[in-house]
Protein backbone atom coordinates (compact mmCIF):
# COMPACT_ATOMS: atom_id res chain seq x y z
CA UNK A 1 0.00 0.00 0.00
CA UNK A 2 1.28 3.47 -0.90
CA UNK A 3 0.89 6.41 1.46
CA UNK A 4 1.39 10.10 0.72
CA UNK A 5 3.93 11.81 2.97
CA UNK A 6 5.22 15.35 3.19
CA UNK A 7 8.99 15.49 2.70
CA UNK A 8 10.02 19.05 1.73
CA UNK A 9 8.77 22.35 3.11
CA UNK A 10 8.07 25.40 0.95
CA UNK A 11 11.23 27.36 1.92
CA UNK A 12 13.50 24.44 0.95
CA UNK A 13 11.72 23.97 -2.38
CA UNK A 14 11.81 27.70 -3.09
CA UNK A 15 15.54 27.81 -2.33
CA UNK A 16 16.18 24.91 -4.71
CA UNK A 17 14.35 26.31 -7.73
CA UNK A 18 15.38 29.94 -7.21
CA UNK A 19 19.01 28.82 -7.07
CA UNK A 20 18.58 26.97 -10.37
CA UNK A 21 17.03 30.05 -12.01
CA UNK A 22 19.63 32.44 -10.62
CA UNK A 23 22.54 30.23 -11.69
CA UNK A 24 21.16 30.17 -15.21
CA UNK A 25 20.86 33.95 -15.07
CA UNK A 26 24.41 34.32 -13.78
CA UNK A 27 25.76 32.24 -16.63
CA UNK A 28 23.77 34.20 -19.23
CA UNK A 29 24.66 37.64 -17.87
CA UNK A 30 28.35 36.71 -17.75
CA UNK A 31 28.25 35.42 -21.33
CA UNK A 32 26.51 38.59 -22.52
CA UNK A 33 28.74 40.87 -20.42
CA UNK A 34 25.76 42.32 -18.51
CA UNK A 35 27.93 42.67 -15.45
CA UNK A 36 25.65 44.97 -13.45
CA UNK A 37 22.84 42.42 -13.68
CA UNK A 38 25.40 39.69 -12.97
CA UNK A 39 26.23 41.40 -9.69
CA UNK A 40 22.58 41.82 -8.73
CA UNK A 41 21.92 38.13 -9.35
CA UNK A 42 25.07 37.15 -7.45
CA UNK A 43 24.01 39.12 -4.38
CA UNK A 44 20.59 37.49 -4.64
CA UNK A 45 22.29 34.08 -4.54
CA UNK A 46 24.19 35.30 -1.49
CA UNK A 47 20.89 35.92 0.27
CA UNK A 48 19.71 32.40 -0.61
CA UNK A 49 22.94 30.72 0.52
CA UNK A 50 23.00 32.52 3.86
CA UNK A 51 19.36 31.60 4.35
CA UNK A 52 20.02 27.94 3.50
CA UNK A 53 22.90 27.77 5.98
CA UNK A 54 20.63 29.02 8.76
CA UNK A 55 17.72 26.85 7.62
CA UNK A 56 20.08 23.89 7.79
CA UNK A 57 20.24 24.41 11.55
CA UNK A 58 16.82 25.80 12.44
CA UNK A 59 14.59 24.61 9.61
CA UNK A 60 12.41 21.59 9.05
CA UNK A 61 13.76 18.12 9.78
CA UNK A 62 14.61 17.09 6.21
CA UNK A 63 16.29 20.47 5.58
CA UNK A 64 18.62 20.19 8.57
CA UNK A 65 22.21 19.17 7.95
CA UNK A 66 22.11 16.63 10.76
CA UNK A 67 19.35 14.80 8.89
CA UNK A 68 21.34 14.12 5.73
CA UNK A 69 25.06 14.72 6.46
CA UNK A 70 26.35 11.31 7.49
CA UNK A 71 29.80 10.08 8.46
CA UNK A 72 32.15 8.86 5.70
CA UNK A 73 31.69 5.30 7.02
CA UNK A 74 27.92 5.56 6.59
CA UNK A 75 28.35 6.96 3.09
CA UNK A 76 30.69 4.11 2.10
CA UNK A 77 28.27 1.56 3.52
CA UNK A 78 25.41 3.16 1.59
CA UNK A 79 27.49 3.14 -1.60
CA UNK A 80 28.26 -0.58 -1.22
CA UNK A 81 24.58 -1.28 -0.60
CA UNK A 82 23.67 0.80 -3.65
CA UNK A 83 25.95 -1.29 -5.85
CA UNK A 84 24.41 -4.53 -4.57
CA UNK A 85 20.69 -3.75 -4.26
CA UNK A 86 20.33 -0.75 -6.57
CA UNK A 87 18.50 2.50 -5.88
CA UNK A 88 15.97 2.44 -3.06
CA UNK A 89 13.64 5.31 -2.05
CA UNK A 90 14.97 7.49 0.75
CA UNK A 91 13.28 10.10 2.88
CA UNK A 92 14.97 13.40 2.11
CA UNK A 93 18.54 13.29 0.80
CA UNK A 94 20.30 9.95 0.80
CA UNK A 95 23.89 9.92 2.22
CA UNK A 96 25.50 10.47 -1.19
CA UNK A 97 22.98 13.17 -2.07
CA UNK A 98 23.71 14.87 1.23
CA UNK A 99 27.39 15.15 0.34
CA UNK A 100 26.41 16.60 -3.04
CA UNK A 101 24.33 19.28 -1.29
CA UNK A 102 27.26 20.24 0.93
CA UNK A 103 29.63 20.21 -2.04
CA UNK A 104 27.40 22.53 -4.06
CA UNK A 105 26.95 24.89 -1.12
CA UNK A 106 30.73 25.07 -0.65
CA UNK A 107 31.29 25.73 -4.36
CA UNK A 108 28.63 28.45 -4.35
CA UNK A 109 30.25 30.11 -1.34
CA UNK A 110 33.64 30.01 -3.07
CA UNK A 111 32.01 31.56 -6.12
CA UNK A 112 30.43 34.35 -4.10
CA UNK A 113 33.52 35.18 -2.04
CA UNK A 114 35.88 35.16 -5.05
CA UNK A 115 33.45 37.39 -6.95
CA UNK A 116 33.71 40.04 -4.24
CA UNK A 117 37.37 40.55 -5.19
CA UNK A 118 37.15 39.89 -8.93
CA UNK A 119 37.45 42.31 -11.83
CA UNK A 120 36.63 42.09 -15.53
CA UNK A 121 39.52 44.53 -16.11
CA UNK A 122 37.19 46.83 -18.04
CA UNK A 123 34.27 48.35 -16.14
CA UNK A 124 33.19 46.07 -13.30
CA UNK A 125 34.92 45.30 -10.03
CA UNK A 126 33.77 43.44 -6.95
CA UNK A 127 33.06 45.59 -3.88
CA UNK A 128 36.23 44.35 -2.12
CA UNK A 129 38.50 44.56 -5.17
CA UNK A 130 40.55 47.46 -3.78
CA UNK A 131 41.24 45.65 -0.49
CA UNK A 132 43.64 43.16 -2.08
CA UNK A 133 46.62 43.38 -4.38
CA UNK A 134 46.27 43.26 -8.15
CA UNK A 135 47.89 39.81 -8.22
CA UNK A 136 45.47 38.46 -5.60
CA UNK A 137 42.52 39.92 -7.44
CA UNK A 138 43.72 38.37 -10.68
CA UNK A 139 44.00 34.95 -9.03
CA UNK A 140 40.55 35.27 -7.44
CA UNK A 141 39.11 36.33 -10.81
CA UNK A 142 40.60 33.17 -12.34
CA UNK A 143 39.14 31.11 -9.47
CA UNK A 144 35.77 32.77 -9.95
CA UNK A 145 35.67 31.75 -13.61
CA UNK A 146 36.90 28.18 -13.20
CA UNK A 147 34.92 27.44 -10.07
CA UNK A 148 31.75 28.03 -12.07
CA UNK A 149 32.81 25.12 -14.29
CA UNK A 150 32.94 22.93 -11.18
CA UNK A 151 29.46 24.12 -10.23
CA UNK A 152 28.19 23.17 -13.69
CA UNK A 153 29.91 19.76 -13.48
CA UNK A 154 28.41 18.99 -10.07
CA UNK A 155 25.02 20.20 -11.25
CA UNK A 156 25.32 17.84 -14.22
CA UNK A 157 26.14 14.92 -11.92
CA UNK A 158 23.15 15.87 -9.79
CA UNK A 159 20.84 15.84 -12.82
CA UNK A 160 22.19 12.46 -13.95
CA UNK A 161 21.61 11.05 -10.45
CA UNK A 162 18.03 12.35 -10.43
CA UNK A 163 17.42 10.74 -13.84
CA UNK A 164 18.89 7.49 -12.53
CA UNK A 165 16.49 7.56 -9.60
CA UNK A 166 13.60 8.25 -11.97
CA UNK A 167 14.51 5.26 -14.14
CA UNK A 168 14.60 3.13 -10.98
CA UNK A 169 11.10 4.33 -10.08
CA UNK A 170 12.14 6.80 -7.40
CA UNK A 171 10.50 10.08 -8.42
CA UNK A 172 12.53 12.89 -6.84
CA UNK A 173 11.65 15.88 -9.01
CA UNK A 174 7.93 15.76 -8.34
CA UNK A 175 8.51 15.90 -4.60
CA UNK A 176 10.66 19.01 -5.00
CA UNK A 177 7.68 20.70 -6.69
CA UNK A 178 4.84 19.46 -4.48
CA UNK A 179 6.70 18.73 -1.25
CA UNK A 180 5.11 15.28 -1.01
CA UNK A 181 5.90 11.83 -2.31
CA UNK A 182 4.44 8.32 -2.36
CA UNK A 183 5.90 5.85 0.09
CA UNK A 184 5.24 2.15 -0.44
CA UNK A 185 4.79 0.24 2.79
CA UNK A 186 6.67 -3.04 2.38
CA UNK A 187 8.78 -5.09 4.80
CA UNK A 188 11.95 -3.65 3.18
CA UNK A 189 10.66 -0.07 3.27
CA UNK A 190 9.53 0.77 6.75
CA UNK A 191 7.28 3.87 6.73
CA UNK A 192 9.00 6.93 8.20
CA UNK A 193 8.19 8.37 11.58
CA UNK A 194 6.36 11.68 11.71
CA UNK A 195 8.66 14.34 10.27
CA UNK A 196 8.93 17.70 12.02
CA UNK A 197 8.41 20.89 10.00
CA UNK A 198 9.33 24.40 11.09
CA UNK A 199 6.82 27.15 10.36
CA UNK A 200 7.37 28.86 7.01
CA UNK A 201 6.81 32.20 8.74
CA UNK A 202 10.13 31.71 10.53
CA UNK A 203 11.77 31.15 7.14
CA UNK A 204 10.28 34.33 5.67
CA UNK A 205 11.44 36.27 8.74
CA UNK A 206 14.99 34.91 8.37
CA UNK A 207 14.94 35.75 4.68
CA UNK A 208 13.95 39.36 5.35
CA UNK A 209 16.60 39.79 8.05
CA UNK A 210 19.26 38.48 5.65
CA UNK A 211 18.00 40.23 2.52
CA UNK A 212 17.57 43.76 3.88
CA UNK A 213 21.23 44.59 4.68
CA UNK A 214 22.50 42.89 1.51
CA UNK A 215 19.94 44.74 -0.61
CA UNK A 216 20.81 48.04 1.07
CA UNK A 217 24.61 47.68 1.06
CA UNK A 218 25.23 45.72 -2.14
CA UNK A 219 22.26 45.47 -4.47
CA UNK A 220 20.88 49.00 -4.24
CA UNK A 221 24.20 50.76 -5.11
CA UNK A 222 24.47 48.62 -8.26
CA UNK A 223 20.85 49.27 -9.27
CA UNK A 224 21.24 52.99 -8.59
CA UNK A 225 24.39 53.11 -10.74
CA UNK A 226 22.60 51.25 -13.56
Amino acid sequence: MAIQIKVWDKPTRLFHWLTVVLLAGLWWTAEQAYMEWHQVLAYSVMVLILFRLLWGWFGSETARFRHFVKSPRRVLAYTRQLLVTGIKPHIGHNPLGGYMVIGLLVLLMIQLVSGLFASDEVFTEGPLYSSVSAATSQWLTWLHKWNFNLILACSGIHVVAVIGHRVAGDKLIGAMFTGTRHWHETPSQVPPSQLQFTSSWIAWGLLLVIAFPIAYLLIWPVVEWM
